[in-house]
């Protein structure tokens, strides 16, 4: 029986980045090869569309081209997770029950909002996510993140684990992060199946400290992060932090600085992908927060850097 003491997922699973061409248009091409360097990069498996893939910024349609092609080109190497958020319980059902059609493992959900103040309460957010688990037969993962706007206390959280079926993973990205880790554990026990660590690692440490045993990061760098979290889970908190901190240069300038155009950027620089440009109206990454974060990436040679040559 699946539950926190026997995760059907767990480990790392970064945030793909959604690829343009210079026109803005996408780019199907280097989206491929993104994905395989991704799982060469050892990922235990990937999410796509969510706000580091600039999900904000593409529409229906291309969402279901990039499900698409994401599923059929990874072919069940490693589980993939879609984000499907939306404020309509009857839009984020159904993108839903499409991403399970065509072979998602999880879809990660917001609580429903929109722009910055249109919010709903907790009875609402509990219908919505019940709405969205009777559609589909898989994991909902609740993302509490920041752009929501919308709290979600530990208990509120629990409630719905035990109460949803399909709600059982946790992704936390707000402020004190690892505390609520730790209280929704407490609280859910092993209906909190999959309480994970976000925001690009930049509270790693601490989160699997509380319990975490999965984390979403960005597309990067997973061959620098996933021997940080095998360590702490094999008990080796000395190597964990080693690494950790060894890392974290890198890890911080991305959540910091370069936000989710880092990982494009060093897939670029890497012959990876062909451009690195987010969409109009994102600006582009000043050249020196770029000249800066390949300055630490070379000091760390990260796959990214090598996997195209």
């Amino acid at each position: 029986m699946p539950g926190l003491s026997n995760p059907r997922y767990r480990g790392i699973y970064p945030v793909v980045p959604t690829t343009f061409h210079e026109d803005g248009t996408l780019d199907l091409a280097s989206q491929k090869r993104c994905l395989d360097f991704m799982i060469d990069s050892g990922v235990h498996g990937l999410c796509i569309l969510a706000n580091f893939s600039e999900q904000f910024l593409v529409s229906d349609e291309e969402r279901e081209i990039l499900t698409r092609t994401a599923l059929e080109h990874v072919a069940g190497r490693v589980p993939v997770i879609v984000t499907t958020t939306h404020t309509s319980t009857k839009v984020c059902a159904e993108r839903s029950r499409r991403a399970q059609d065509m072979g998602a493992a999880m879809v990660m959900v917001m609580p429903p909002y929109h722009g910055a103040t249109f919010r709903f309460g907790e009875a609402q957010v509990q219908a919505f996510y019940q709405g969205v688990s009777d559609a589909i037969d898989i994991p909902i993962m609740v993302q509490d993140a920041p752009a929501a706007g919308t709290p979600l206390p530990p208990a509120f959280l629990a409630r719905m684990a035990k109460e949803i079926e399909q709600v059982s993973y946790f992704k936390m990205e707000t402020a004190g992060a690892a505390n609520k880790l730790r209280e929704l554990i407490a609280l859910g026990g092993e209906a909190i199946e999959g309480p994970w660590d976000g925001e690009e690692a930049i509270t790693l440490l601490a989160d699997l400290e509380a319990g975490a045993t999965g984390a979403m990061t960005g597309g990067g760098f997973a061959d620098g992060i996933r021997p940080i979290i095998e360590a702490h889970r094999a008990g080796d908190k000395d190597k964990a932090f080693e690494l950790y901190q060894r890392w974290l240069p890198l890890i911080n300038h991305e959540n910091r600085q370069a936000g989710f155009l880092a990982a494009k950027a060093l897939m670029k620089e890497g012959g990876v992908i062909a451009c690195d440009a987010p969409r109009s109206p994102w600006p582009p990454m000043h050249p020196e927060v770029r000249r800066q974060l390949l300055d630490i990436a070379r000091r760390l040679d990260p796959l990214v850097l090598r996997w195209a040559r």
